[in-house]
């Protein structure tokens, strides 16, 4: 009897230090930008959760959607203690800045978790960068046109993965817009990630949702993407269709094959 009263209470010692262990944190306004202007200040900060006890993890940096016109950081749920480490950025929107101005922020804030990442348990050759719709959409910018992050000192080659979300590759909206360009027009020039093809850059893995429901043919601009950058002989490009879900609606699932897809390309290197 007292050798299972023993047993009992070193297996309870074991479990409370197991909880004990998987304390998370998490930092919120951080700025990342030497921008100077006001709206700067105010606008380029980010968020960070991270285990306080764990070295070495894959990190995630997560752009949030809006059209590049609204939208606001926010660490999603489903990545939330997930055994990685995940930013997530503000950007400056359009109208109060361009297209381009959007892309540099993203740029930026990705070059500081390349700075950054190992002071809160993050692995810098493991860094993944993904976002849902206009967070895709940079994503692509500044993982496929490499002078985005060389600006900033970084290798755009060095990004563990790009997984974007239901990102526009032909010329984002906003910025056709600004040209007079309707939005079903296909439009592309080298703020299209289209433009930026090319077989050397790292995986890139593709999602969408429903193409019948998806937001102005989503589905089909990101089908011909991934056939465009199988054709430049890339070796790890996919593509994912998630039926049943609209552009909105399809973020949540596609968090699972995020973190799927983070396990095979660590696998893999």
């Amino acid at each position: 009897m007292k050798r299972t009263a023993i047993s009992f209470f070193v297996s309870l010692l074991l479990l409370t230090s197991t909880f004990a262990q998987a304390q998370w944190k998490v930092e919120k306004d951080l700025s990342y930008s030497h921008k100077s202007d006001s709206y700067s200040k105010e606008r380029l900060k980010l968020d960070i959760t991270y285990p306080t006890d764990t070295a070495s993890l894959p990190v995630v940096v997560w752009f949030h959607g809006g059209g590049l016109t609204g939208g606001n950081k926010f660490i999603p749920a489903e990545l939330e203690e997930s055994n990685l480490v995940v930013v997530a950025p503000n950007y400056r929107l359009v109208p109060n800045v361009g297209v381009d101005s959007c892309i540099d922020d993203a740029a930026e804030a990705v070059a500081w978790v390349f700075e950054n990442a190992a002071k809160y348990g993050g692995d810098p050759s493991k860094i993944f960068v993904t976002g849902h719709s206009a967070g895709g959409f940079l994503t692509s910018m500044i993982g496929l046109d490499k002078t985005r992050l060389a600006h900033y000192g970084i290798d755009a080659d060095s990004i563990a993965g790009l997984i974007p979300y239901s990102g526009q590759v032909i010329t984002h909206f906003s910025d056709r817009k600004s040209k007079g360009i309707g939005e079903l027009t296909p439009f592309v020039d080298k703020n299209a990630p289209l433009f930026h093809v090319r077989k050397d850059a790292p995986p890139y893995i593709i999602i969408t949702g429903d193409a019948e429901t998806e937001l102005f043919g989503r589905y089909e601009e990101n089908l011909y993407m991934w056939r465009m950058m199988k054709l430049a002989g890339h070796p790890d490009v996919d593509i994912y269709k998630i039926d049943g879900y609209n552009h909105g609606e399809m973020a949540v699932p596609a968090h699972h094959i995020l973190k799927n897809e983070i396990k095979r390309i660590l696998n893999n290197q």
